[in-house]
């Protein structure tokens, strides 16, 4: 039998909560509700949450502090951040603190379906790769290490801790060593659908420099080819 995955929607418009709900719900998705971001921790901590949806501007904690939070406690679900088009600067920090996509209000609810499908598909086989290690998938460029059964990232033998869409990124980039991606190229591969939001990618590989290069503004591994894409080069 198909595992019935669970989705959190914290959203203080109950009106907006309660229709996404029963779209979710005709999808075959447990939906849990939220009015705002300490009764989502709340739900969190007791539910098993496979993919959260979270509005960043909500009374007693915003989306990004409880994004923060749940990020700190090393839950590693997605997470899709919903945003006005008035909070560019929260969206854009919503995305270095961890969040994997975001959707801009209005939106229609086949665009979010759709973002939500397509999280829970590449989230249930980072689990499945992450919970059945056999045989070492291990590559090496200089210091930089990605072992595809533990999913782990080291450099220089230290533990990078990545967030699995960063851990995706990584993954496709070192196995494929020297040739150059495009931001469209990327998005498509992980996700396995026509590029939108493309400027998540520049923002995830801005948070991937930060972890794994000694000086991100003069990167060793993970390098950009201007105009073209992006690229970890044979060392």
């Amino acid at each position: 039998m198909e595992q019935k995955y669970h989705v959190l929607v914290v959203e203080d418009d109950k009106e907006i909560r309660e229709g996404v709900e029963i779209y979710l719900r005709n999808q075959g998705y447990e939906v849990f509700q939220a009015a705002n971001g300490a009764e989502g921790l709340k739900i969190i901590e007791r539910e098993e949450i496979h993919l959260a949806i979270v509005d960043i501007m909500m009374p007693v904690m915003d989306g990004v502090t409880m994004l923060m939070k749940l990020r700190s406690k090393e839950y590693e679900f997605p997470v899709i951040m919903l945003s006005a088009k008035s909070e560019e600067v929260d969206k854009i920090m919503g995305l270095n603190m961890g969040a994997d996509d975001y959707v801009t209000k209005p939106f229609t609810p086949l665009e979010l379906l759709a973002r939500v499908n397509s999280h829970l598909r590449r989230y249930s086989k980072y689990l499945s790769v992450k919970e059945d290690g056999n045989q070492d998938h291990i590559y090496t460029i200089g210091g930089l290490e990605l072992n595809e059964d533990t999913v782990e990232v080291s450099v220089d033998g230290e533990p990078v801790k990545l967030t699995p869409m960063e851990f995706k990124i990584v993954q496709l980039l070192i196995k494929n060593p020297g040739r150059v991606f495009s931001a469209d190229e990327i998005y498509e591969r992980i996700w396995n659908e026509k590029a939108v939001n493309t400027d998540t990618i520049m923002v995830h590989v801005r948070n991937i420099r930060e972890k794994i290069e000694i000086d991100p503004r003069n990167p060793k591994y993970l390098k950009v080819v201007w105009g073209v894409g992006y690229k970890i080069d044979r060392q």
